[in-house]
Formats: C-alpha cells, sequence, structure tokens
C-alpha cells in the first residue's frame, strides 16, 4: 500500500496573522517564518502535543486523534501514529 510522504501545503487566511502565528508557536510548536510558511520535517523522536487538546479524543487502530481549537476558530486535527509505526 502506498503512503503519503509529505504535504505541499494547507493555506487559510488569518484576520489577525501576527497573532494567529504567535499562537502556533507557543501552543504547537511551529516556527511560521517570514514569508508565511513553516516547514514540517517528519521526526522519530516519540513528542506528541498534550496542551490545548479538546476533551474528546480518538483511540484507533489507526492511532491517536486529537483536536485544538487556534484563536481564530479553526479546528486542527493532531494525529500520533499507532505503536511501532
Amino acid at each position: 500500500m502506498k503512503r503519503v510522504t509529505g504535504i505541499g501545503g494547507i493555506f487559510f487566511q488569518a484576520k489577525d496573522p501576527v497573532a494567529l502565528r504567535a499562537w502556533y508557536q507557543k501552543h504547537l510548536g511551529i516556527d511560521v517564518l517570514d514569508w508565511g510558511g513553516a516547514a514540517f520535517r517528519w521526526t522519530d523522536a516519540g513528542k506528541s502535543c498534550q496542551r490545548d487538546v479538546l476533551e474528546k479524543t480518538d483511540d484507533s487502530e489507526f492511532g491517536k486523534f486529537g483536536w485544538v481549537m487556534d484563536p481564530e476558530g479553526n479546528k486542527v486535527e493532531l494525529w500520533q501514529p499507532p505503536e511501532g509505526q
């Protein structure tokens, strides 16, 4: 089975880009660069985001899923692969 190995981009507009950029940096560790984007690197560091996650989470054979709401109301899905992947 073929797998996704990368994402070309995710785009949305912000009412206050400076504040939203700071929120993503502080709460999700995403460093949005001056040009308005961020580069994600594949990692096996075993780190997961455990902060600011909505109460509803989902554990399944596909992994663990959680969601956060950014300050402008965008729902962002977080995914942690299952053990052994």
